[in-house]
């Protein structure tokens, strides 16, 4: 009675004598296998090419994916070197505010932009920054740990922006002294009317980098 070969047996017999095909050849053109592609039968060699296709193409997908990311990396790399440019060619501290500002909403082409600090030196009390914040919205930016991405619930520093009504998607970066941990000191805001502009999906790290360079631009207007 002939043994029946268990099919790992001959998986192990095969990967423990890779040699097995070039001495046996003629099996590689006999041995048929299903073709998930064409659902007809073919031989080993045309199933391993066909193997070798979807890797191959999955491979080009990758790199596309990798060249588009890169591609976007390289246009904010741009857009932020153009923010910060904007920044230091401010006359003087008292337009770093707009700056700032006016910088993201051209350089990001983001609709709406604005910002709100508390704690400022007493020269700049009059000034269109520090107006309107109430103790809540302090208590909301001393909470906010990092940025907050996604859509507009109502926030009272969204309706700081000159169009608050049309907002349907925000960003809220809370401002903190350089290298402090410590309650935030201001608040800056992006409003846009497209839902999908800003989501709670986006990754945040590009946002805490602007709010690390706004919070150095604007800490001198500080008490």
């Amino acid at each position: 009675m002939t043994a029946i070969l268990e099919s790992h047996l001959v998986a192990q017999y095969l990967h423990e004598h890779p040699d097995f095909f070039e001495e046996h050849a003629a099996l590689l053109g006999e041995i048929k296998l299903s073709s998930p592609l064409t659902g007809r039968a073919v031989s080993l060699q045309e199933r391993q090419m066909e193997v070798m296709r979807d890797k191959y193409k999955a491979l080009e997908l990758r790199m596309s994916e990798l060249m588009r990311l890169a591609a976007e990396n390289e246009a904010i790399a741009n857009k932020f070197h153009r923010w910060t440019q904007t920044l230091l060619q401010a006359d003087d501290v008292a337009a770093l505010p707009r700056a700032v500002a006016d910088g993201i909403k051209t350089s990001f082409d983001v609709p709406q932009v604005t910002l709100r600090l508390w704690n400022t030196a007493p020269d700049y009390a009059g000034a269109w920054f520090v107006d309107g914040v109430s103790d809540d919205a302090r208590l909301f930016g001393a909470g906010l740990a990092a940025p907050y991405c996604g859509a507009n619930n109502d926030f009272e520093a969204v309706r700081w922006l000159d169009d608050a009504a049309a907002v349907r998607s925000t960003v809220i970066i809370p401002l903190r002294r350089p290298g402090s941990k410590g309650g935030a000191f201001g608040l800056l805001i992006l409003g846009s009317p497209d839902t999908e502009r800003f989501t709670a999906l986006m990754a945040t790290d590009f946002l805490v980098h602007i709010g690390e360079t706004a919070s150095t631009a604007l800490a001198p207007l500080l008490a």
